[in-house]
């Protein structure tokens, strides 16, 4: 406790002296800045009679006549009377202003920039730097021409796979219910310098592709293969899902409106019709089959997570067209969804694709 009490008193003590020598600090100011004035008065009177004075050796010298020496020595004396006005003026204003604040003012330094749109302000206590405020310190510097745009990639559609040997209205997976679902970010960037009819759009993408098969059937292995099979019980639900981080790459045409200022150069696509081609490659995060049933009256849940003997490795090519940010989106993947299978299945995909 007594040791509580002593850093106390000590902060306390010090604190007080702060205040007492900040105080102390800018009565001196005052009376500097007071002193000042007297020497503003002085040194304009003794600019006055130095004028006057070579006014005089003038009309001596018979350069200037006894009108225009007096209508000289009038305008001089204006002139300085003036100044001593305004100069006295500025330093009864500052006066004014440490004894309203206490000596705590708002100054402009030396540190204090003004670029364009962009200002910095520094905050001064008794002359000395204590914050600096910058409106616009996240703000980059606007370049003139901007040849690179990123937009966050939402697609959404259908799901199925094309079957060897088999046609797609006979796939036995639902075309309703096998649905798939990507989002990620790409980077657009104009391929020529002075046109933008061609466009190179790069990113990831992650893709969640689900397959319902058609039936009371699941995925099983067997002897290294990946099949359907009857389930022993009514399935409410049987749904297989595969999740892919992939890196697409399109290639992009289509024409755009060109806006300049003196600024910035901007070449827009807003409202324009496109088409992309390209394709994407990747690897798989996993498989996964989502089981709902009744087993003797009971609600059964299951989530299997297994390999399914699926493609570690994932790529497939990619299209897309539209208007703005709303797209038809297609993509077929060239891998096979099961490997070492005995009838080949590759994934496709047909959707709406949203660029935001």
């Amino acid at each position: 406790m007594k040791t509580i009490t002593f850093y106390s008193t000590v902060l306390f003590l010090f604190l007080v002296s702060q205040v007492a020598f900040g105080q102390e600090d800018y009565q001196k100011k005052i009376e500097a800045l007071k002193v000042e004035k007297q020497r503003i008065i002085e040194q304009e009177k003794d600019a006055l009679k130095f004028e006057v004075k070579d006014i005089n050796q003038r009309l001596e010298d018979g350069d200037i006549s006894e009108n225009e020496a007096r209508i000289l020595k009038e305008e001089v004396a204006k002139q300085r009377a003036l100044n001593i006005e305004n100069r006295v003026a500025i330093i009864e204003n500052r006066i004014a202003l440490l004894e309203r604040n206490k000596g705590e003012v708002l100054t402009l330094s030396e540190i204090d920039t003004i670029y364009g749109d962009r200002m910095r302000i520094g905050l001064l206590i008794d002359g000395k730097p204590a914050i600096t405020f910058n409106s616009n310190r996240w703000k980059k510097e606007i370049k003139y021409d901007r040849r690179t745009y990123s937009d966050f990639v939402m697609a959404i559609g259908l799901n199925n796979a094309i079957i060897e040997g088999q046609s797609l209205s006979d796939s036995p997976y639902k075309i309703g219910g096998s649905r798939f679902f990507e989002m990620g970010w790409q980077w657009r960037t104009r391929v020529f310098k002075n046109s933008n009819w061609l466009r190179f759009n790069y990113g990831f993408s992650f893709q969640f592709n689900g397959l319902k098969p058609d039936g009371n059937r699941i995925f099983v292995q067997e002897e290294g293969q990946t099949v359907l099979q009857e389930f022993e019980y009514d399935l409410d639900k049987s749904k297989f899902r595969m999740d892919n981080l992939v890196f697409p790459v399109h290639f992009e045409v289509g024409p755009s409106r060109l806006r300049k200022t003196e600024r910035t150069m901007r070449y827009s696509i807003r409202d324009q019709f496109r088409v992309g081609f390209g394709g994407y490659g990747g690897f798989s995060l996993g498989t996964r089959q989502k089981l709902k049933y009744n087993r003797d009256g009971e609600n059964v849940k299951d989530k299997l997570k297994r390999d399914y003997n699926s493609s570690d490795l994932i790529y497939g090519v990619s299209g897309y067209m539209g208007f703005d940010g709303v797209l038809l989106y297609l993509k077929y993947d060239l891998n096979p969804i099961f490997k070492d299978a005995e009838v080949k299945q590759n994934n496709i995909s047909l959707g709406l694709r949203f660029d935001i």
